[in-house]
């Protein structure tokens, strides 16, 4: 009798803590809804590599650059920002012919006449870094997949920052606290931010470690930096959002806004780890060889 009655008690405070978890997060299973629906799709195209998963970033990448401009310019016209999408384009190209140069000419050329096209204002320079915003995320993307143990990495990369959004909002809304920098996203918490790191840390070692990597405390500390980026990559976007008075970069997703709000913190962690791959290995297009990631 007392098994049974231990037992219940047991499913009751299982069923509290979800119920706790659920009326703290009201929208989690329309945004868990469109995680399953979606995520599948974008992990079957990163695992296809090459045209599928160029294809993939760079729609991506189209639809970020649409959405940003829809921030920029609310209801307004601003008919050179059009030339942007031209840009993006000849930059993917660019980027499948391993052109350095050309890469290097379509990001600077693009970025300089989306700003003076629209006579070197202040909107005319956010459409601009715009541009850049998704033209370099392209190229990060795409050299961290095409690398060595490229899908891993794209994996590693995905689970941190999937984990520090998923232990961030998690952690955030059921524990409350103080506020991580409340003039930016009045909802954002330390302990948000905290359980964030600690998922997308453990999550990042673990991953190398079933990948079989040795470098388990290198996987360790670059999963604490890229989870902390990626949180600095959605306050940026936080931020930009609260500028121009807009809840959401657009009502794509259910549950999640548009595609640029879900993949802010990616954006971030690509493009510091790219940097910091072509820095230490100085290939442009190999940024893994100097991540190092998964040497034995």
């Amino acid at each position: 009798m007392s098994d049974k009655n231990n037992q219940n008690n047991s499913e009751g405070a299982s069923g509290g803590i979800v119920r706790r978890i659920l009326n703290a997060n009201p929208d989690l299973l329309v945004r868990a809804l469109s995680a399953v629906i979606l995520a599948p799709i974008a992990l079957a195209l990163t695992w296809a590599g090459g045209f599928w998963f160029a294809g993939l970033v760079l729609v991506g990448m189209l639809i970020v650059y649409w959405e940003w401009c829809s921030i920029i310019l609310r209801d307004a016209q601003r008919p050179a920002a059009l030339a942007g999408y031209a840009f993006l384009l000849f930059l993917g190209y660019a980027y499948l012919q391993a052109e350095p140069l050309w890469i290097a000419g379509v990001l600077i050329a693009g970025a300089v006449v989306l700003y003076g096209a629209g006579g070197f204002d202040r909107i005319s320079r956010w459409i601009s870094e715009g541009y850049v915003y998704a033209g370099l995320t392209f190229v990060s993307l795409l050299a961290l997949r095409e690398g060595d143990e490229g899908l891993l990495f794209i994996i590693y990369l995905f689970l941190v920052v999937w984990g520090t959004d998923v232990a961030a909002y998690i952690c955030g809304r059921s524990f409350g606290g103080p506020k991580l920098w409340p003039a930016v996203s009045p909802n954002k918490t330390w302990s948000g931010a905290i359980g964030g790191v600690v998922l997308a840390s453990l999550l990042g070692m673990g991953f190398v470690a079933l990948a079989g990597g040795t470098s388990l405390i290198w996987a360790f500390g670059l999963a604490v930096v890229l989870s902390a980026v990626s949180q600095l990559g959605d306050l940026f976007e936080s931020s930009m959002k609260r500028r121009f008075k807009v809840k959401d970069s657009s009502r794509l997703i259910p549950g999640h806004g548009g595609l640029l709000d879900r993949v802010d913190g990616l954006v971030a962690a690509a493009v510091f780890s790219y940097v910091i791959g072509v820095v230490l290995g100085r290939q442009l297009f190999n940024p893994n060889a100097g991540l190092m990631l998964f040497a034995s």
